[in-house]
């Protein structure tokens, strides 16, 4: 029988807690040729990075018990916006749908209807730093598109909101940090489409959707884009394990050391 072998450095953990029962993967490249071999206990300590249609592997790997840090929801999350607004809708503007096919777009359309709901944001699946998300007139307009084969399904649709303020959360542990995202220019708010930011004050509710947010969707920290009305209501707009944090103060290497003391503590919990 193959001897498991333990990558846990004894300097973290201390040789006490290391066990020839448990085996644990910190690097992507260990994966592929331990994959078959991984059982009920074991831990992959590390964001995978799988290829696109690939994500079935989290759905075997937490079936077979095998620990993920990140859990795999958040990280099926972090790179779908179908899957995370499947989970988080309640927490984003209201009439947030998600669009698998055109039988529910045509459903989409009457209740757009219902509504009075003119402009409407699209969000792709799988594009991010405001690369995929376009402003249609109306639902029509996006029904006419997705017809004619221009508009790869999944994504996700969502009610325009005219006036409303961007801020970014960033937050790791007991570090949370908020600023607002604006672009006078553009309706994408994105620093990387141009906008511009300042440092923001969290309201105690504004800080419990977060923490909503995060907790639903199993994120040990996190990036969450909120959105915040005319009439002064905050909506959950996206969130993600990663993200850019251009127009944050803290600097990249603390950044990192955060997330590495955060990923080390749940590894050690789920080593004990």
């Amino acid at each position: 029988m193959r001897k498991r072998s333990l990558n846990v450095p004894p300097t973290i953990f201390g040789n006490a807690l290391l066990t020839s029962k448990t085996r644990i993967i910190k690097k992507n490249h260990e994966l592929p040729s331990l994959f078959q071999e991984l059982r009920s206990g074991d831990i992959i300590a590390c964001r995978l990075r799988l290829k696109y249609e690939e994500e079935h592997l989290l759905l075997d790997l937490v079936e077979r018990g095998v620990h993920l840090i990140p859990s795999a929801t958040s990280q099926l999350a972090s790179r779908s916006k179908t899957f995370q607004a499947r989970l988080l809708a309640p927490l984003m503007i209201p009439h947030t749908v998600i669009i698998y096919d055109i039988h529910g777009l045509l459903e989409t359309i009457s209740l757009y209807g219902r509504y009075a709901i003119e402009k409407v944001v699209l969000k792709h699946d799988r594009k991010n730093a405001g690369l995929g998300i376009h402003l249609f007139r109306d639902i029509e307009d996006v029904y006419t598109q997705a017809a004619n084969n221009v508009l790869p399904y999944p994504f996700v649709l969502q009610p325009f909101v005219a006036n409303s303020r961007d801020v970014r959360v960033v937050i790791l542990d007991d570090y949370i940090e908020a600023y607002e995202r604006n672009n006078p220019d553009n309706f994408r708010n994105n620093l990387h489409c141009g906008g511009d930011a300042n440092a923001f004050n969290l309201n105690s509710h504004q800080l419990a959707l977060c923490n909503e947010a995060m907790k639903r969707g199993s994120f040990p920290y996190g990036h969450l884009d909120l959105m915040i009305t005319e009439k002064n209501v905050t909506y959950l707009a996206e969130i993600n394990l990663r993200g850019g944090i251009r127009g944050a103060a803290i600097d990249p290497g603390s950044y990192q050391k955060k997330v590495q003391s955060i990923e080390a503590k749940l590894l050690q919990e789920k080593v004990e």
